[in-house]
């Protein structure tokens, strides 16, 4: 008998000491603070574990470091020229594909299709590798696009997982799965760390650093101790989570915003072909000569189609949602005290949408009525 009621009270006392245990981590993960530092909150610590010491996690002076390294980087003409050539090979193999699923007289996935041309854009512009995901043509280039993806989607599940912690200690859930994702995206990216370095030191030809990887190895050579693979591979997917999802996302709403407006996307299409002088031949035009003569100079005399570029952005923002972390106590303009961690959010999206600022007509296209480019730029992108 002593020893059924000794096993009773200890199984009553371990699920107690587990119950007080979670009841501990969900008071904490609710009010907002870290674990470590009740004065700051946990953003850090969600998100770390596949953006590492990137731009997006870091503050003070490794920010500083990035932001400085990649602005100047991308201020150069060869990167950007490198960049242009890229996207425009890309954007012929979207066409492509879409031409064949119109002659096909088949439905498919608009975001999907621009999420995949996006990321063997960014990824080719990141890294100088081809990751073919639009074609389907690399088993490895479709595995890791899967696990980015994936791996992003269940970081940020973490806002809402007041245990995700504990599951990840354990082991167990979408902690187990996010631990496998990273661990084949890390593998991937380190070898393609690897390769570059090792083709770069073959050719002793650093003038060509055309991808942003190349740069950054070559400027490692400096400090080869800070910059290491993990901090160069930590600054690659910050840089490629920065323009995967808000170029496609962006586009998607575009072409959404086309489809309900079908007057604008004619006045576009007639702006395209009047520039580019393809709109009195009769024959069908070549979609990699038409790609080829879309010059800075022949964008920059699109204005509508940037106008409803600009009115995509306003109504159906890259990111809706965006907020700082207070990292002194402070006070707002208005009054409000902040207390240091205190996080202040600001909503993109509704405040494109506020008629005291846009007019009555907010949540629709002033563009739909014909105003023109100018009126547009004038009266909208001033309150930008």
């Amino acid at each position: 008998m002593s020893i059924i009621l000794a096993i009773f009270t200890f199984i009553v006392l371990s699920l107690l000491f587990l119950f007080l245990t979670l009841s501990f981590l969900i008071i904490k993960s609710y009010s907002g603070k870290s674990f470590k530092d009740p004065s700051y909150p946990p953003v850090k610590d969600i998100a770390t574990d596949l953006f590492g010491q990137g731009i997006f996690i870091v503050d003070g002076e490794k920010w500083r470091q990035q932001r400085k390294l990649v602005s100047f980087e991308f201020s150069t003409r060869v990167l950007r020229d490198f960049s242009c050539g890229v996207f425009r090979r890309n954007a012929v193999k979207l066409v492509k594909t879409v031409y064949e699923f119109a002659i096909a007289d088949t439905v498919f996935d608009m975001q999907d299709l621009l999420m995949r041309c996006t990321l063997d854009s960014i990824f080719k512009v990141g890294f100088g590798v081809d990751l073919n995901c639009l074609d389907g043509s690399s088993k490895e280039g479709i595995e890791f696009m899967k696990a980015f993806d994936d791996s992003n989607a269940l970081v940020y599940r973490r806002f809402i997982d007041p245990i995700w912690k504990l599951k990840r200690y354990l082991n167990i859930g979408s902690e187990a799965s996010l631990k496998k994702n990273i661990k084949l995206i890390d593998s991937f990216v380190h070898k393609l760390i690897n390769t570059k370095r090792n083709n770069l030191a073959a050719r002793q030809d650093y003038n060509q650093k055309e991808d942003i990887l190349s740069r950054f190895l070559v400027a490692s050579q400096e400090d080869p101790g800070k910059m290491n693979d993990k901090y160069l591979r930590d600054i690659i997917l910050n840089f490629m989570i920065a323009g995967k999802d808000t170029s496609a996302n962006t586009l998607s709403w575009f072409f959404y915003m086309l489809c309900k407006n079908p007057l604008i996307q004619e006045k576009i299409v007639q702006e395209v072909k009047d520039v580019t002088g393809t709109g009195s031949q009769e024959k069908e035009i070549n979609v990699d000569d038409f790609v080829a003569n879309i010059t800075e100079e022949t964008l920059e005399r699109m204005q509508y189609l940037h106008a409803a570029l600009a009115e995509t952005l306003r109504l159906y923002p890259a990111v809706p949602v965006d907020g700082r972390c207070a990292k002194i106590d402070n006070i707002l303009p208005d009054g409000f005290r902040l207390k240091k961690g205190d996080g202040v959010y600001y909503l993109a999206y509704a405040m494109g949408r506020m008629p005291y600022i846009w007019g009555e007509d907010a949540e629709n296209s002033d563009l739909k009525d014909g105003l023109t480019t100018e009126f547009f730029n004038l009266n909208h992108l001033s309150n930008l």
